[in-house]
């Protein structure tokens, strides 16, 4: 049985994070939230437009460079100054990046979709864990930007970082990260469980942004995606609506759960590996 998204509704003294904020699906989302009443940190790389989105939804900029670890640890360290409650943490950054490794030696996509994501996640969920106790029930969440590209994914624990096999212009790599942003939000929803703080994972559709590059199927195909605005509104309404009509470690196809995907994405001693090897790379 499927169930849709119900509508946001105001979001008066709650705390959203938005990673992936200064432009297409994070920037749209970034001010839906706000004009719902949320306060919105706004996270992003480029800090002309990250601090543009805050100046424009209200909000505080937090400049981040997901390619380097130490850049997600600063970020958490500054929210955990700045947010005494976290209610909601949206980890939308992401793409293709070029076949590069960043400076802790990983592969760029997998490091920007999942990696800087899960460490991320993991630094401020004991503040997350700590609002939802004093937060009306099923309100705090954490919310993956994932795609339907994750049901072409394979993910290999020993190839996490691609170094083997075809490149594909990168779309191996991510469509094998979107598929562990799904494995990571149902391991997250597992180790959470019994607890006040839920976890989904969702697809905002074809989205006509920056996304991909402007090669020439890209470009063709974005005359035919939707705007940020409408990939935006899973998200807001994942953010903000009173209650979420399925269980925590669900996937949403746009406004509908449960979103088809690949089986893989229900291999839970894939997702608990998976989280084992992040671990270990995050490691200090």
């Amino acid at each position: 049985m499927s169930v849709t998204l119900p509508h946001p509704s105001r979001m008066e003294g709650r705390t959203v994070v938005v990673t992936g904020a200064s432009s297409g699906v994070g920037r749209a989302a970034a001010r839906e939230l706000a004009l719902l009443g949320a306060d919105v940190a706004v996270v992003g790389r480029n800090r002309e437009r990250t601090e543009a989105v805050a100046a424009e939804t209200g909000g505080r900029a937090f400049l981040a460079d997901f390619d380097r670890l130490d850049a997600v640890r600063d970020l958490a360290a500054a929210l955990l100054e700045t947010y005494p409650a976290i209610h909601v943490l949206a980890n939308n950054a992401g793409g293709i990046g070029p076949r590069e490794r960043t400076e802790d030696g990983h592969d760029q996509t997998f490091q920007r979709n999942h990696l800087a994501g899960f460490l991320l996640t993991t630094l401020l969920l004991d503040r997350i864990r700590a609002t939802a106790d004093s937060a009306p029930e099923g309100s705090v969440r954490i919310v993956q930007t994932s795609s339907s590209a994750a049901g072409g994914g394979r993910v290999r624990l020993d190839d996490l970082d691609t170094r083997r096999g075809p490149w594909l212009a990168g779309w191996r790599a991510y469509s094998a990260a979107k598929l562990e942003n799904i494995l990571f939000t149902r391991e997250l929803a597992r180790r959470l469980a019994g607890t006040r703080v839920s976890a989904y994972a969702f697809h905002p559709g074809f989205v006509a942004s920056g996304f991909g590059g402007d090669g020439p199927l890209m470009s063709l195909g974005k005359r035919l995606a939707i705007p940020p605005e409408a990939g935006a509104a899973p998200l807001v309404r994942l953010a903000a609506a009173p209650a979420i009509p399925a269980p925590s470690g669900n996937f949403f196809d746009r406004l509908t759960a449960p979103g088809r995907t690949s089986r893989l994405a229900d291999d839970a001693e894939l997702a608990r590996g998976l989280w084992e090897s992040s671990e270990g790379m995050v490691a200090r």
